[in-house]
């Protein structure tokens, strides 16, 4: 994110960056599966943190989170879009941080 316009996030607010590549995607054979294909299951999303409100305790500035892109609330920063969320809404958080927590699963 830009260091043009500080930005606080209050509460249990996270802010975390969209990822461009995130609607397109591979399968195991190599092929693309564009964003506009349909899918029968909701698909979540990862994306890095970049910014938190100073209620959030499980995750932090960096850790790449996994959410749901269907409940989100896009925003745009100097041209850039992100999405802002409730700690509440994060499934999951993917951390070097995490490696004596893990559960033994390597996402």
């Amino acid at each position: 994110m830009s260091d043009k316009t500080p930005i606080k996030m209050l509460h249990d607010r996270i802010l975390v960056e969209l990822d461009r590549e995130s609607g397109e995607r591979r399968s195991s054979g190599g092929i693309v599966i564009p964003a506009t294909a349909a899918m029968g299951a909701r698909r979540l999303t990862w994306s890095k943190v970049v910014a938190l409100g100073p209620q959030a305790r499980a995750v932090e500035v960096g850790d790449r989170v996994l959410f749901d892109a269907e409940d989100k609330a896009e925003v745009e920063v100097h041209g850039e879009l992100y999405v802002v969320m409730r700690e509440r809404d994060v499934h999951a958080v993917a951390a070097d941080r995490l490696g004596d927590e893990a559960t033994g699963l390597y996402l």
